[in-house]
């Protein structure tokens, strides 16, 4: 288990929260992890916040923030051990990154349900799609979660 992670993704406002709220659900402290955006335009998306909650995973106090915006409030991007990136352009991003500092960067290809579907339901439906892969993905790669 690494000691430090950052997700990212494109606003930081769907799968990036989703992915540090359940890492945080899973592991509690076992880690130190954080979520960025490439950009930060947007707050959380109402329909993540809403398949959060149906497995306990609070996003209702997240704040989307930019890489820029970490680096400029203190964290240092150099500092986690690995950088998760969850759409194509964060991984640019975070590879960039990889340029002036020594960073692991993995690349999850996870779906984007923002333009998916035209009703509440269908719009719910991609976002737990989304949620699942991205769970999913985290077990397999972090392991089963230990009892507390």
């Amino acid at each position: 288990m690494p000691a430090s992670i950052l997700f990212c993704c494109d606003h930081n406002a769907v799968r990036s929260p989703m992915a540090e709220g359940m890492m945080k659900q899973l592991y509690g402290k076992r880690s130190y992890v954080q979520s960025a955006g490439v950009k930060n335009d947007m707050e959380v998306d109402g329909f993540s916040v809403s398949v959060c909650r149906e497995l306990g995973i609070e996003l209702e106090r997240h704040r989307a923030r930019s890489f820029d915006e970490m680096q400029e409030w203190g964290d240092d991007l150099s500092g986690f051990d690995l950088i998760v990136a969850l759409s194509p352009a964060s991984q640019r991003m975070a590879l960039e990154l990889t340029r002036y500092y020594h960073l692991d960067v993995e690349y999850w290809p996870i779906l984007d349900p923002t333009g998916i579907g035209e009703s509440r339901e269908a719009k719910l439906s991609a976002y737990r799609q989304t949620r699942d892969q991205i769970r999913e993905r985290i077990l397999d790669r972090f392991g089963p979660p230990r009892e507390t």
